[in-house]
Formats: structure tokens, C-alpha cells, sequence
């Protein structure tokens, strides 16, 4: 058994945990990441980056054939050996050299092994060869452990060893059939990925696609699975899965029918890494979110967590399960500790310098399903949940002369959602093909709670998507007007 004391210890090296340390390193503290697994994360080998490397061919190939002269020049389908390879690139062949490498340049110690609490500001580090490490943090301790997939309590499944996330990601054959039992952003992008792939997918929802979006996002999306020979069965449930002799699988669902396929991807959900993680020890349990304040201060009853020492960033803490806000907290967190570190006083109001005050109200979000939905801030539903007095923008993306050059027959739809008593945005969705590259903009005026009177004034460049803008301001209608005008 060795000791090491640091400034800071971080729990998890995936790109939550990197950022983390990057700014307290950047602050003058001396840090460490612990991580059992890979450095770089979920995003890196099994999430993010590879998923994403799988529906870029597809994608691409479709965005071709809908464009005269390019759709002439296609003349194949999908090569699947060739996307494989580059996901595995992009995956650097799920080795972390270059990660670690990154760790020793930025100033960052490393320790590999599985990390528990053991007291206050303590973490016991175990080796994959039992080697034992005791590391104590003079200032803080933050969990970065991120979340896995959720497999529901169905009658035979974990016995046929399903899909998770992290398998289809990293797969390196594609399933003549492929069954997925989701309806959430992971099960509609591996359908696309896997139907472009020459999968034949069934996708089983209990309801709509998307459904935390804005009701139209999923039924586009659902429509053009379906157009591309995806069967959606929204609805019904699998209560029991069998493996058959051939090798086949069989998913019996509760109306009664039935579905067979080959592989099947479960995909409902998340839970958090934190079932061996030593939360007793802060009077929390095992396999609990971590509750967090906007600075990411782990929150709690126990005298354990006086002292401002306990941090959690990223999935772990559930207030928005993806990268870039994780990455976004990670900074909040990291620039805290180093101001609490030195004695000077934190910068926690509302959209300060410490805190992570747009994971309430401002996250932003793509899917990359064919059409892609890019969404910041409130839904419709939300706004009015919330209190606020609203009026909501459509507007359809094919009559945009920008649409016109990228695709005939161009699908896709545009929300913004107004604040009629402020006169600011609440939120934006937006679903189509190349709409991702609208959201920044769109991320930026929720943030900002730039004016409508101002964004007139934000001419959009012709004819590109971005005329949208235009398009929606032209129905909420000129600046001068009173609010019960516009109505």
C-alpha cells in the first residue's frame, strides 16, 4: 500500500473528469484522475464519437440522393467494412495512449484502478493487480463516473446477453435483424445507423420516439425510419425473450405478438457508476444520482460533507446526460474549487462565473437521425409547465431556398417557443436535414435572452437554413407591437 496527497482528486477520466482537471491544474492545484477503464471516457470509445462515425456514411450517402447530379453518380450502397474502419479510427482502436499522453502534458497524475471513498477527502485506489493506493486531497474530491445503460427486469433477457450502447457502438458485425427496445435518442439513432448499415431493425417504443422533445420532432423522425424500412411498433412491451435452437431470438411482446430477430439493443435508459463508490461514507447510498448544487457541490445531510470538499459533474449528477454539458459543469466545478481553494468568494448567482445555470433551462441537444433534431431550452409543454406566458413559432423548413438547393423534397420543421411577457426566447427546435449547425445560434439567443426587437437585426446570410430566423420573426411580427397584438 502507497499514500500520495494531491490538491484535487478526480473519480473518472472521461472528458468530464479531463475538463475537471484541466481547470483546477490550470488554477495551480495538483491533481489526479482515478479511472478503471479507459481515458477519454464513454464519449470516446462507446458513446459520442464512434456512434456518430456510424451514422456519418449513411447520412451522407442519403444527403446525395436527394441531390440531382450527385444522386446520379451514386450508384451503390452503404460500405460497411470502410465505416466500420473509420469508426474504429475514430475510436483509436479503443486504446488510450494518446488520452494519457494529453493527462502527462497538461501537469495531470494518473492512477489506474478502481477508486472508492474511504473518508473525507480520502480515495482507496485498487489496481487491476491489487495493487493498493490511498490518495488524500487537500481541497476537494470530484465524481466524474459517469452512467451505464439500464436493463429492465424482462423475463429471459439478460440470459440472451443483449445489446447495450457500448455494443452497438463498437461492433464489428452487423446483425441480419436487429431488435430495439427503446424509444429515447440512443435507440433512434442506432436504428438509423443499423437500417443504413443493412440491418433489418424493429424498433419496440411503449411510446412516441423523442419523447422528451417537441411532439413533431418524433414523429418525423419516426416517419422516415419507417420510409427506410424500419418497423416502429409504438405501444406494446417485451415480457418475455427466448433464444431458439437456430440461435435466433424471439421477443414475446404484452399484446400478444410477437418479434423475431437476431440481436437485439436494449435501450431505455441510464444509471448511474456509483454502486461501488463508497457513498456511505457520506451518508448517501449505493447506486444513487448524486444531487448536486449549481456548483456542483454534492448536497446532503451528513457532517461528512461539510467543509465544501465533495463535488459531482457530469451524468453522475442527472441534471443533463450529455457531453458537452457535463464538459460544461466540469469547468463550473473546476473553476469553484480553485476560487474556494484560494479563500476568495464564488461567483454563484444565476449565469455566474461558478455555476452551471444553463443545465435548467438552456441545454442543447442534437440526434443524429435522418432527419437530424436540434433542440435548446423549453419544449411548448415545458414553457406553459413552467409559468411562462407564451407563443409558440412554426414554420416549415421546405418553403427555405436554402432547403431548396440542399434536397428536393426536403423535410423538416422549425419551433421557437416565445417569452410574450419579455419578449425573449425560451426555446428552439429544430428538425431537418443539416440542422445541427443552426442550434449554436439558436443556443446563444435562449442564453442571451437577446430581444426579438434585437434579432431583427441579425440578418441571415441567403439562401442558406439560417433564413429561418427571418422566417419566424416574420410570424411573431414587427417590433412595436404589444404582446396582445401579436397574439
Amino acid at each position: 500500500m502507497s499514500s500520495q496527497n494531491y490538491d484535487v482528486i478526480v473519480i473518472g477520466g472521461g472528458a468530464v473528469g479531463e475538463n475537471v482537471a484541466d481547470r483546477t491544474v490550470q488554477g495551480g492545484l495538483r491533481t489526479v484522475v482515478v479511472e478503471s477503464d479507459l481515458i477519454g471516457g464513454e464519449c470516446s470509445y462507446w458513446a459520442c464519437m464512434p456512434s456518430k462515425a456510424l451514422l456519418r456514411s449513411g447520412a451522407a450517402l442519403a444527403a446525395a440522393r436527394r441531390v440531382p447530379g450527385a444522386a446520379e453518380a451514386v450508384t451503390g450502397t452503404v460500405d460497411v467494412r470502410a465505416t466500420l474502419k473509420q469508426r474504429d479510427a475514430i475510436a483509436s482502436n479503443w486504446k488510450d495512449d494518446g488520452q494519457a499522453k494529453w493527462l502527462e502534458s497538461a501537469g495531470i497524475g494518473l492512477v489506474r484502478g478502481h477508486a472508492r471513498l474511504t473518508g473525507v477527502r480520502e480515495v482507496t485506489v485498487t489496481g487491476d493487480d491489487g495493487t493498493v493506493t490511498v490518495l488524500t486531497a487537500t481541497h476537494a474530491v470530484i465524481v466524474s463516473t459517469g452512467s451505464a445503460a439500464l436493463l429492465p427486469d424482462v423475463d429471459g433477457l439478460k440470459e440472451i446477453e443483449p445489446w447495450t450502447s457500448r455494443d452497438a457502438t463498437s461492433a464489428q458485425h452487423i446483425p441480419t435483424r436487429l431488435a430495439v427496445i427503446g424509444g429515447g435518442v440512443v435507440a433512434a439513432e442506432m436504428a438509423t445507423a443499423y437500417t443504413s448499415l443493412g440491418s433489418v431493425v424493429t424498433v419496440i417504443a411503449r411510446s412516441a420516439l423523442l419523447g422528451g422533445q417537441e411532439p413533431f420532432a418524433g414523429e418525423l423522425v419516426t416517419a422516415a425510419l419507417r420510409e427506410n424500412g424500419v418497423t416502429v411498433l409504438v405501444g406494446p412491451s417485451a415480457t418475455k425473450v427466448r433464444r431458439q435452437t437456430d440461435g435466433s431470438i424471439t421477443l414475446t411482446l404484452d399484446d400478444g405478438s410477437t418479434v423475431d430477430t437476431d440481436t437485439v439493443l436494449v435501450a431505455i435508459g441510464r444509471t448511474p457508476q456509483t454502486h461501488d463508490l463508497g457513498l456511505n461514507i457520506v451518508g448517501l447510498d449505493a447506486g444513487d444520482w448524486l444531487a448536486v448544487d449549481d456548483t456542483l457541490l454534492v448536497q446532503g445531510d451528513s457532517p461528512a460533507l461539510a467543509g465544501e470538499w465533495l463535488y459531482a459533474a457530469g451524468d453522475v449528477n442527472h441534471r443533463a446526460l450529455l457531453t458537452h454539458q457535463g464538459k460544461y459543469q466540469a469547468r463550473a466545478a473546476g473553476d469553484a474549487i480553485v476560487t474556494r481553494a484560494v479563500g476568495k468568494p464564488v461567483d454563484d448567482a444565476p449565469w455566474g462565473a461558478h455555476v452551471a445555470t444553463a443545465d435548467h433551462a438552456a441545454v442543447p441537444q442534437v440526434t443524429f437521425t435522418d432527419p437530424e433534431v436540434a433542440s435548446v431550452g423549453l419544449t411548448a409543454a415545458g414553457a406553459v409547465k413552467a409559468g411562462h406566458r407564451v407563443r409558440i413559432l412554426d414554420y416549415d423548413l421546405a418553403n427555405l431556398g436554402g432547403s431548396a438547393v440542399l434536397a428536393v423534397g426536403y423535410v423538416g420543421k422549425a419551433r421557437a417557443i416565445v417569452d410574450l411577457d419579455r419578449e425573449v426566447l425560451l426555446g428552439v427546435t429544430f428538425v431537418g436535414q443539416d440542422v445541427a449547425e443552426l442550434l449554436h445560434s439558436a443556443t446563444i439567443a435562449v442564453v442571451g435572452e437577446v430581444p426579438i426587437s434585437r434579432l431583427w437585426h441579425a440578418v441571415p446570410s441567403y439562401p442558406t437554413l439560417s433564413e429561418v430566423w427571418l422566417r419566424l420573426l416574420e410570424a411573431y411580427g414587427r417590433p412595436g407591437f404589444t404582446a396582445e397584438e401579436k397574439q
